[in-house]
């Protein structure tokens, strides 16, 4: 077991105190009928245990300062159908916990573990654990004339984990670049496989082979796989469409590697030329995004990107006729929105939106290194009378995963092109 995963631990434990954490894992998904969704563990449980059976419960008893897991017994007729299963005893050995036992077990274990302690902590909200933890509870208060206690004092144990995220460790980072790096291969396997008259889909089986070839089996998200018009609807996933000569193709695509994902963005001619009008806007957004990235640094407001960005792509929507006004005044109005309606991106790690807060006490938080994030401008011209028609159905976004560090930034996505010339060059190579 990586040994980072104990120091987590020890960390959320000296900070509980003498209180008491439960955390459990995600549950198994019905996709339909009998058959599940593949599973996928919990990323707040992965993160502080590496364990990823379902059926499984974290807990941390502040008071004693230990680590107790919860999970499956070992059942040698279900291995048979199912996999292997750890089991109690080698969950111990193999991933560092001070105790485990059966979660056959846990609705008897729990009122013990609560008693006399001041503060329960668990992730409120969570369905598979809420009612549980009332039960709990009123066992424990049934033992109060024996001057038993319950705890008093309830939070939510996500938000303590989420800060602890934020920050990525060495290993964290080596496994981020390298779903960035898989990620990255796929986009240029697809620029280079994609011709007018393909489907999307086919584009899409491109990135699925890449990922899968690599050690990545699933995707991080449902990738985009947008021609054309489709590029102006920002949570496009039918990728069904014919790809059509003269139109781009925006792809917003990333394997998931070892619980970390990627999230790469690229637009590029679906014939390998770009068109004056499909230069005139990428230029702006191309723009956008260096602008962004170059306010990627410690120190600065995470809104610092945006705002860069901000000025960049008002100015070219200036340039280009698609609205009327100054920089200042269009921001001040929000008319831009019209074509650009999303943030500059976000935190990025186990999960593809990665957990912190942005604002935390209402002031905007500074970039730390460790620290990952999107950078993803857009421009997306949906018809409209006020707007030149050489513009219309234009869909354009860029997207590179950027990692804070000391001196500044790194962007570990860069491998795929993004300049015009050097995309051009690609595809016709």
């Amino acid at each position: 077991m990586p040994h980072s995963l104990l120091q987590r631990r020890q960390q959320l434990l000296a900070t509980l105190g003498d209180a008491i954490a439960v955390l459990p894992t995600a549950p198994l998904q019905v996709r339909n009928a009998d058959a599940h969704y593949p599973y996928r563990a919990d990323s707040h449980f992965l993160y502080l245990t590496a364990f990823d059976e379902p059926e499984a419960v974290l807990v941390l008893d502040g008071r004693r300062g230990k680590s107790i897991l919860f999970c499956r017994d070992k059942n040698p007729d279900m291995e048979i159908w199912d996999g292997f299963r750890y089991g109690p005893a080698a969950a111990v050995e193999a991933f560092d916990f001070d105790e485990a036992y059966s979660i056959t077990e846990l609705d008897t274990r729990l009122p013990q573990l609560l008693e006399n302690v001041p503060a329960l902590f668990w992730p409120v909200g969570n369905r598979s654990i809420d009612g549980r933890v009332a039960g709990w509870l009123e066992a424990v208060r049934a033992r109060a004339r024996a001057g038993i206690d319950a705890p008093q004092r309830f939070g939510d144990l996500l938000p303590l984990i989420d800060e602890m995220r934020l920050i990525k460790d060495e290993r964290e980072l080596a496994v981020l670049h390298r779903a960035g790096q898989i990620s990255a291969e796929a986009h240029v396997r697809a620029m280079q496989a994609t011709r007018p008259g393909m489907y999307e889909y086919e584009v899409e089986a491109e990135l699925l082979h890449h990922f899968i070839r690599n050690g990545a089996r699933y995707p991080a998200y449902e990738s985009i796989v947008a021609g054309g018009a489709n590029a102006c609807t920002l949570h496009y996933a039918a990728n069904n469409a014919r790809l059509n000569d003269g139109d781009l193709l925006l792809i917003d695509a990333g394997c998931e590697f070892r619980g970390y994902a990627g999230d790469i963005t690229r637009t590029f001619p679906v014939n390998g030329r770009f068109s004056g009008p499909q230069r005139d806007l990428y230029d702006v957004v191309l723009a956008a995004e260096l602008a962004a990235i170059a306010e990627v640094k410690p120190g600065a407001a995470l809104d610092a990107p945006a705002n860069a960005a901000l000025r960049v792509l008002v100015q070219g929507m200036l340039d280009y006729q698609l609205l009327q006004g100054t920089v200042d005044g269009v921001i001040e109005s929000g008319d831009y929105r019209r074509f650009y309606m999303h943030g500059i991106g976000h935190f990025i790690g186990l999960d593809v939106h990665d957990v912190g807060a942005r604002k935390p006490g209402g002031q905007w938080r500074t970039f730390q290194p460790g620290m990952c994030t999107t950078i993803e401008p857009g421009l997306y011209i949906r018809p409209d009378d006020r707007v030149p028609v050489a513009y219309h159905h234009i869909g354009i976004r860029i997207e590179d995963n950027v990692q804070v560090t000391a001196s500044g930034h790194y962007v570990y996505t860069a491998a795929v092109p993004k300049q015009i010339d050097d995309i051009e060059a690609l595809m016709r190579g």
